[in-house]
């Protein structure tokens, strides 16, 4: 619904937990999947066993203001392959995209939806996002991986969250941006390196 939070979110993700009979799991949360894990772990700490955030934000900054509200123009305007070239050209490297720009006119006519509104109330609520505060109250072992070139959500946002998450891990990717999750030859590894660790 309209006015739909990243903390709305969380809690309907800790309902559908509850109901699969999910009781403690280890949550990678991913850009705005991020926002809603950090929630996920400061609400219901009890279903939360260990904790990963990938190329995510606790808080506003410059670069999201900037970034989102574009996206958000596009798909008022119902252009939607400009809004698929603009999110690839703002989330992979040159070098990626050097591979794969050939395929952007089959791409972007595959996928649109019936309309953006599911789009425009979850982007609003990317731009609404401010757990940051409350960061204090994780308690799950926590992993936080940003990239330096990240355009998207910038990687400041990154640092201040491990910053402000007691024992938090960070790991910061050079050279590649707000895709780190796809473009890092290791990014499955490390993850499920962290996740496996008996001792922390």
């Amino acid at each position: 619904e309209d006015g739909y939070t990243t903390r709305d979110m969380a809690r309907d993700t800790a309902n559908a937990m509850q109901q699969l009979g999910i009781e403690n799991a280890d949550i990678i949360g991913v850009s705005q999947g991020g926002m809603i894990a950090q929630y996920l772990a400061i609400d219901y700490p009890h279903l939360i066993h260990k904790l990963v955030l990938v190329v995510t934000l606790a808080r506003q900054n410059d670069i999201v203001q900037n970034v989102i509200p574009k996206w958000i123009d596009m798909a008022q305007k119902n252009d939607y392959e400009k809004l698929m070239v603009d999110n690839f050209e703002m989330m992979y490297t040159e070098e990626y995209l050097e591979k794969y720009r050939k395929l952007y006119p089959i791409v972007t006519k595959v996928g649109k939806p019936k309309d953006f509104q599911r789009f425009l109330i979850m982007a609003n609520a990317c731009l609404t996002h401010d757990a940051y505060d409350e960061l204090g109250k994780i308690s799950a072992p926590t992993y936080v991986i940003g990239a330096k070139e990240d355009r998207v959500v910038g990687a400041e946002g990154s640092v201040e969250i491990a910053n402000a998450i007691k024992g938090a891990r960070l790991h910061m990717y050079e050279g590649i941006g707000h895709a780190a999750y796809e473009e890092a030859d290791d990014f499955t590894a490390r993850v499920w390196g962290f996740l496996n660790e008996i001792n922390l």
